[in-house]
């Protein structure tokens, strides 16, 4: 046997249409697509935009709306009656109250207050997210198809409740780019409530890339350690031999990506080049010690304290800062089926400061006029209880999908607005809806990106962040 001939006899499948795919047939493939070469690129803006990045302060578990920013002071009177056959009937109910029996009203656990110039009603539990009621768009109609949490996640960050594509931030980095090619350009970080009460899982593909190349995930900073794994250097390797390690690698990978098409090839060539630049820019950046006294005391106690949420808030200010596209801080903690009469407000006194020091903190940097902050969750809570109303630490409410509320700060949203309207019981929306797919499509309006436009092709299909829905919802830009 000729030994040339040999290796080419022991090709695997996938190495065989690999190479295949080269020459002739990719000149076919690239002309079909109406790409140049293999790679889909990223595709810039479509239009002229308001926004040039995005925080997600994701407030896992849900939130209440009922006891946070949706007033509705009429349910009093209601209180501990049935809710009505009719409503009930009208949505789709988590297994773990759907065969309750029976559904009490309960209503606001605290009272509401009126804030800012505008007058909006929220819960007495967010004094600090009431101070900058005059910065945000309320929004009180979004609602959702999911009824629990994974795919509730997944659905709001990937556009299908199903896991396996690419999420939020992995599309606007593959449209946008990044800004700076020493730190990622999308970044997660995440805490939970400090003892645990109820948290969620965080799942790694809230953040992959599905079938976009891999560079387009989001990086994970963690709370202890190297923030970002293998960002060292091993024992008895200094930074000449790991940049010599590095180039022999990458003329290896060039080799084979030649050879292959792979373009996942060229995305592990360019991962371990902004790994060995992150070894000088992302110290820098965790290091907080520089801050100004003042700064720190606006965001809390616990901003210190690596890890929490206080402490990621401020993270994300400082990677915006230095160019960062989309910064995710998944916060879990809100999953209130057995205990709000007292975790509500604990978790409020958790992330209330640092949310609004967030806002407070670019606006006084001049970065909140193209930062859009958006403080959102997977869905709501039931206006009815689960458990046993008398008793204290035995009560909450279930997983509702059919009405919650969102607010966004910045980035061309409507300060001061509130958007959408549900009934009297805080069970449907009867004004302006506004569906997950809708909040996408407008997130990346706002960031000059047509959402009918971004896709990516896989299987032989266009997919695009918003599937096949979404409507930019105008009444709430400004």
């Amino acid at each position: 046997m000729n030994p040339f001939f040999e290796r080419d006899l022991r090709l695997s499948r996938r190495q065989f249409f690999g190479a295949g795919a080269q020459g002739i047939g990719m000149a076919a493939l690239s002309s079909l697509l109406g790409q140049d070469g293999l790679g889909q690129m990223p595709q810039g803006q479509h239009h002229a935009a308001k926004a040039k990045r995005v925080i997600v302060l994701w407030q896992g578990g849900a939130p209440s709306q009922v006891d946070l920013f949706d007033h509705k002071p009429g349910l009093e009177k209601h209180r501990l009656e049935e809710l009505p056959e009719s409503l009930l009937k009208s949505k789709r109910l988590s297994t773990m109250t759907s065969s309750q029996g029976k559904y009490p009203v309960l209503p606001a656990i605290k009272p509401f207050k009126q804030y800012g110039e505008a007058g909006t009603q929220l819960s007495e539990l967010l004094p600090h997210t009431g101070s900058i009621a005059d910065e945000f768009c309320l929004i009180k109609s979004m609602h959702t198809d999911a009824v629990n949490h994974a795919p509730g996640v997944t659905f709001f960050m990937t556009g299908s409740q199903l896991p396996g594509r690419p999420s939020m931030g992995s599309w606007v980095s593959y449209g946008l780019g990044s800004m700076n090619e020493n730190l990622p350009s999308f970044v997660v970080m995440t805490s939970a409530d400090e003892k645990k009460t109820c948290g969620q899982l965080f799942y790694d593909y809230y953040w992959g890339s599905g079938f976009i190349p891999s560079e387009y995930q989001g990086v994970q900073f963690r709370s202890s350690g190297d923030p970002v794994l293998y960002l060292s250097n091993p024992p008895g390797v200094n930074a000449d031999l790991r940049r010599g390690v590095l180039d022999d690698l990458a003329k290896l990978n060039q080799m084979r990506y030649q050879e292959y098409g792979d373009p996942e090839i060229e995305s592990r060539i360019t991962q371990y080049e902004l790994a060995f630049k992150m070894q000088a820019s992302v110290p820098e950046l965790t290091d907080i010690s520089e801050e100004p006294e003042s700064i720190l005391e606006m965001y809390g106690p616990d901003v210190k304290k690596k890890g929490t949420y206080a402490h990621n808030c401020l993270l994300a200010r400082r990677l915006v800062e230095r160019g960062t596209r989309f910064v995710q801080l998944m916060h879990s903690g809100w999953d209130q089926h057995n205990n709000l009469s007292f975790q509500l407000a604990n978790q409020c006194r958790e992330t209330d400061q640092a949310s609004a020091a967030l806002v407070k903190d670019l606006k006084q940097r001049g970065l909140l006029e193209d930062t859009i902050v958006l403080w959102c969750s997977e869905f709501g809570r039931t206006v009815f209880v689960q458990g046993d109303i008398n008793n204290p630490r035995g009560h909450g409410r279930d997983h509702f999908g059919g009405c919650y509320s969102v607010w966004a700060a910045g980035g061309g949203f409507k300060p001061g607005h509130v958007h959408g309207e549900t009934d009297d019981f805080s069970y449907n929306v009867v004004r302006d809806p506004v569906g997950v797919h809708d909040m996408q499509a407008t997130i990346l309006h706002l960031l000059g990106i047509d959402h009918t436009r971004l896709t990516y092709q896989y299987q032989g299909r266009n997919f695009r962040l918003t599937d096949v829905e979404g409507e930019v919802v105008e009444g709430v830009l400004k």
